[in-house]
C-alpha cells in the first residue's frame, strides 16, 4: 500500500486541512504515515504570516525532501499562494496547490502526479481516516479566507474572500470522527466569528446544531477574532459539552495602535466581550495574541498595553514580535521600530504573561474537573508514566500514574493539586480507574 505523509506549519486551519486530506488519501487506498522517509507522496502545508514564517516552510520543503527525495512532494498553504513560482522553484517540489485549490489537492495529485490508488474497499476494514496525531482531538475546518484587512496581516490575501462549509458536511465529519473515537473537536477557520456570512447562517447556529445532531464529547474552538461574535454566542456555553476558554486575539492594548492595525475592536468593548464571558461562564478562560513593536508603537503605547492586559488578565498570551511583511500596509507604515527597542518590549511582555499565567494556574488549584488524557505518555525513572491533557479551561495538566494504566483519550475527573512551572499537576484517585474500564497495559 502506498503511503503518504502530511505536514504543517502555522496556524491549527492548517492542521484541520491535514486531517481532511488524511481521510481523502485513505479513501483512495493511502496509508497515512509519521514518517516522511516511508513516504511515496509528502505534503507540506505551508504558512507565510511572517516573513520567518515563509522561510520556515521553504527550509521544511527542503529538508524533507533531503530525507525523502524519491518521493512526490506537493506544497500547498499560504506561502505556496503568495510565492507560487518560488515555491515551484525550490528542489524537489513537484506539485503546487494554491489555497484556491485545496480543496481538490487529492485528486491533483492523483491526476497531475499520475500516483497509483486502490478502490476504497481495499482499505484495512475499520480503519480510522483521523490524522495519526490526533487521535483525541480533531480540527474542524469550517470556513476559509477573511472580509477584513488588518494592516499587518498577509493571510488574508493568501486565503481570499470568505467561504463557509455547509452545516451539514461539517455535522457529517464530525460525525464520522465520533465514529472513529474522537472526544473533542476544534472548530477552525481564518475568521471563524463570521462563519455563515455567505450562506445565511452564524457561529451559534453551527453550534447549535452541533450539539443536537452529534454526540461528539467535548467542542472548542480556535483562534476567533473578538468581533462578529452572534448577540447571544456564551449561552451556548451552559452545555458542558462546549469547553469554557476562547482564543481571541487583542493584538494591542493602546486604541490608537489598534487603529492603525485597522483592527474592528477597541479595548473597552474587548473588555466587555471578556467580562460577559466571565460574569456568564463560571472559570472562563481568555488567550490572546499581542504584537510587540508595531510601527509607530511609541513607550507611552507600549504602556498602555502593559497595564491593560493586566487589568484584563490572560490565561496565556502568544506574543509576536513584529516584522514587516512585504504586501502589508503595515510594512509601508512611518516609525519602524529598531529591533534593540522591540526585543526589549517582548522581554517586558513575556514577564507579564509568565505573572498571570501562574495567577490564572493557581486560582485551579484543589478544583476537580474532567480532563482528556491524551496519548505518547512518557515514562519516568520511578516507573510510573506521566500523561499531559488540559483542563476543560485549556490549562496544561499531568498526571503520573502506574504503568498498567493507559489513560490515552480517557476523560476523567481530576484534582488539581499544584502548580509545577508552566502545568499543572493532577491526581485521578485510583477507584476512578477501573471505571473507565479495563486497564491496558502499555507498550514496552
Amino acid at each position: 500500500m502506498s503511503k503518504v505523509f502530511l505536514t504543517a506549519l502555522g496556524c491549527r486551519l492548517n492542521e484541520a486541512e491535514l486531517q481532511r486530506w488524511a481521510q481523502e488519501y485513505q479513501a483512495i487506498g493511502y496509508q497515512v504515515t509519521q514518517r516522511a522517509d516511508d513516504a511515496s507522496v509528502m505534503v507540506v502545508n505551508t504558512c507565510a504570516v511572517t516573513g520567518e514564517a515563509a522561510r520556515k516552510s521553504r527550509q521544511v520543503i527542503r529538508k524533507f525532501h533531503r530525507k525523502n527525495p524519491a518521493a512526490k512532494m506537493v506544497v500547498t498553504g499560504c506561502y505556496a499562494s503568495l510565492e507560487e513560482q518560488q515555491a515551484n522553484e525550490i528542489l524537489g517540489v513537484d506539485l503546487v496547490v494554491p489555497n484556491e485549490q485545496k480543496d481538490q489537492l487529492v485528486a491533483q495529485t492523483q491526476a497531475v502526479l499520475d500516483i497509483p490508488s486502490m478502490p476504497a474497499m481495499a482499505t484495512e476494514p475499520g480503519a480510522p481516516a483521523i490524522f495519526a496525531r490526533n487521535k483525541e482531538r480533531a480540527f474542524i475546518k469550517v470556513q476559509d479566507g477573511c472580509r477584513y484587512r488588518c494592516t499587518f496581516c498577509i493571510v488574508t490575501v493568501a486565503r481570499g474572500e470568505e467561504k463557509s462549509r455547509t452545516e451539514q458536511s461539517i455535522i457529517d465529519e464530525i460525525n464520522q470522527h465520533v465514529a472513529e473515537g474522537v472526544q473533542e473537536i476544534v472548530i477552525a477557520g481564518v475568521h471563524v466569528g463570521g462563519y455563515g456570512s455567505d450562506i445565511d447562517s452564524d457561529l451559534y447556529s453551527l453550534v447549535k446544531a452541533i450539539l443536537a445532531k452529534t454526540e461528539i464529547a467535548r467542542i472548542r474552538f480556535a483562534s476567533v477574532e473578538p468581533w462578529d461574535l452572534p448577540e447571544g454566542f456564551f449561552e451556548l456555553f451552559a452545555n458542558p459539552r462546549v469547553l469554557p476558554h476562547m482564543h481571541l486575539p487583542l493584538q494591542s492594548g493602546a486604541d490608537s495602535v489598534l487603529r492603525r492595525m485597522a483592527r474592528r475592536c477597541k479595548t473597552q468593548e474587548f473588555a466587555q466581550l471578556v467580562n460577559t464571558a466571565r460574569t456568564q461562564v463560571p472559570g472562563f478562560n481568555v488567550t490572546t495574541d499581542i504584537i510587540v513593536g508595531f510601527p509607530g508603537e511609541t513607550e507611552q503605547e507600549f504602556a498602555e498595553t502593559l497595564a491593560y492586559i493586566e487589568s484584563v488578565g490572560f490565561g496565556h498570551i502568544h506574543i509576536f514580535t513584529y516584522s514587516p511583511r512585504s504586501g502589508t500596509k503595515a510594512a509601508r507604515l512611518p516609525g519602524q521600530l529598531d529591533n534593540a527597542t522591540k526585543k526589549q518590549r517582548s522581554q517586558r511582555l513575556h514577564q507579564l504573561a509568565a505573572q498571570l499565567k501562574q495567577q490564572a494556574m493557581q486560582a485551579q488549584l484543589n478544583q476537580q474537573v474532567a480532563v482528556l488524557w491524551e496519548g505518547s505518555p512518557q515514562v519516568l525513572d520511578n516507573g510510573l508514566v506521566r500523561f499531559i491533557g488540559h483542563t476543560p479551561n485549556y490549562h496544561r495538566v499531568y498526571v503520573d500514574v502506574p504503568a498498567q494504566y493507559d489513560l490515552s483519550n480517557q476523560v476523567l475527573m481530576t484534582q488539581l493539586t499544584r502548580v509545577d512551572g508552566e502545568m499543572l499537576e493532577g491526581q485521578v484517585e485510583s477507584a476512578e480507574l477501573p471505571k473507565t474500564g479495563a486497564p491496558i497495559l502499555l507498550q514496552s
